[in-house]
């Protein structure tokens, strides 16, 4: 009997042990989807073709992979890889089946698009960890922008959150991050980065537990606060874990499964994607003109392309006048300074429209009793979705009284710069009458125009197409030589 009633509980057993195993697989499932989703996302960002070339396969790599390989591990082999990290951390980062379904979503079904993560990390991380070690927090939480964005610059949620670390308006605007029809400051990786660093500090100062932080910048504080009360007063993120919204209960598997694949990519033949640029080959200018990316990409030899990829917050691909900053190559900062007078200059001798400065006027407007979003997107000539964009709107939508954030897109033209014969003097045309008669006043003046040199042209041939003289404008550039580079500014005096 005794024997019989033994062979009776195995079964039993086993059947406990794989219906638990299928409740973990299919929980698994609906929390990995907002993670894949954005893994799938980076793997189809035309944008990223112009940043990377393709993966370097190390022929006589450590372990001697196959480039085709993808390895596979027992159990207590990621649990001794994450014991060794868990050492030098402040996270507790624990290896259980949670943590092993990301761990496999990772190395095995998205590896090309860890390959692209590890390439873009090449960009970020270095500021990730300058910040996060100014602000005195856990360098680990760079991996903290993996599961938020994918490390997608201009990454947006279903819900509206935007950029590395996946601000919403209402939280971005708390921290500083500015939003208009030009500019998404959400976007912009260095600052988005300062306001995560704050919020997560802020976030510490409630909770003092950094598994606790992960959960509350994911659901909110607002949402920890009530898993705590509802699991009697329970204060570790394992122990609320139940009362989380499925979203959050994925949350921090999978930044512990991001831990691990970013440290040991290529113990699962896993090596980045080769990034053009790193983030010790770029820098930062101040633009003191509106610019466009084509008139940038035309200056600097630069595809729009490049121009966006380090710059994703700028939404219109305008750099808007009033001292705003560009992130470029190093090469190409060098050469923005060295001509930045020939190249504002040149601006004003274009003729796409570029002559137009383009500038916001922020207004306020109280919505009155009966008024729907789409009236008063059309009132003032924007969309609907800008107005969500700009100000916190609920699911209840809007109700009279309430003041909404508008920006009102104004444009001037632009002054055109013309330089007398004498040298240092500037006229500014205008359409007063006093600059007329000083303009009519003055008329042994000539224009200067600024030519940029394309491929194949030499010195005489622009002369001629000009009607000048070719000493002159040797004379007038301070060239020693007929020798001309492509893509260099001549200053040019016309009648």
């Amino acid at each position: 009997m005794r024997l019989l009633k033994k062979h009776l509980i195995l079964p039993v057993l086993f059947l406990s042990v794989s219906v638990k195993s299928q409740s973990v697989s299919q929980e698994f499932i609906s929390v990995e989807a907002p993670i894949a989703d954005m893994l799938d996302s980076l793997s189809t960002q035309k944008m990223f073709e112009t940043a990377f070339t393709r993966p370097i396969f190390p022929k006589n790599n450590k372990y001697k992979f196959a480039e085709d390989s993808v390895p596979r591990y027992e159990d207590y082999t990621y649990q001794s890889r994450l014991a060794k990290l868990d050492a030098l951390s402040p996270f507790d980062l624990v290896y259980n089946p949670h943590v092993k379904g990301f761990i496999d979503l990772y190395t095995v079904r998205k590896r090309e698009s860890v390959s692209r993560m590890m390439g873009v990390a090449q960009l970020y991380y270095p500021m990730f960890e300058e910040i996060l070690d100014k602000y005195n927090i856990p360098l680990e939480l760079k991996h903290l922008a993996v599961i938020e964005s994918a490390l997608i610059p201009y990454a947006r949620s279903r819900a509206g959150a935007m950029g590395l670390w996946q601000f919403m308006y209402p939280t971005g605007k708390m921290y500083g991050l500015n939003v208009n029809s030009y500019i998404d400051q959400r976007c912009d990786p260095y600052k988005a980065t300062v306001a995560a660093a704050e919020y997560l500090k802020s976030l510490y100062g409630m909770f003092h537990d950094w598994q606790m932080v992960l959960a509350a910048y994911n659901a909110g504080p607002g949402t920890i606060s009530k898993a705590i009360r509802r699991s009697g007063g329970k204060k570790t993120y394992w122990e609320i874990r139940p009362y989380l919204p499925t979203e959050t209960q994925g949350y921090v598997p999978a930044f512990i499964a991001a831990n691990y694949v970013m440290t040991h990519g290529a113990e699962h033949n896993i090596y980045p994607a080769v990034p053009r640029k790193t983030y010790f080959e770029v820098d930062t200018v101040v633009m003191k003109e509106q610019m466009s990316f084509e008139q940038i990409s035309q200056a600097l030899d630069i595809t729009a392309e490049e121009i966006l990829y380090f710059n994703p917050q700028y939404r219109k691909n305008i750099i808007p006048a009033g001292g705003n900053i560009i992130c470029l190559p190093k090469t190409k900062i060098a050469t923005f300074l060295n001509n930045e007078q020939a190249i504002y200059a040149s601006l004003s001798t274009q003729k796409d429209g570029s002559d137009l400065i383009v500038s916001e006027v922020k207004k306020t407007h109280t919505v009155r009793s009966g008024e729907k979003l789409s009236t008063i997107a059309r009132k003032y000539g924007v969309t609907v979705a800008d107005l969500k964009m700009w100000n916190y709107i609920g699911r209840n939508g809007i109700r009279a009284g309430k003041k909404l954030t508008v920006y009102i897109r104004e444009e001037t033209t632009k002054p055109k710069r013309i330089e007398s014969t004498e040298p240092g003097l500037v006229v500014t045309k205008s359409t007063d009458t006093d600059s007329k008669q000083l303009a009519s006043k003055n008329t042994a003046k000539k224009e200067i125009i600024y030519h940029k040199v394309k491929k194949g042209e030499n010195l005489s041939g622009i002369a001629r197409n000009y009607g000048v003289d070719l000493k002159d404008i040797k004379e007038l550039n301070k060239l020693s030589n007929n020798n001309l580079k492509y893509g260099q500014v001549l200053k040019i005096k016309v009648n």
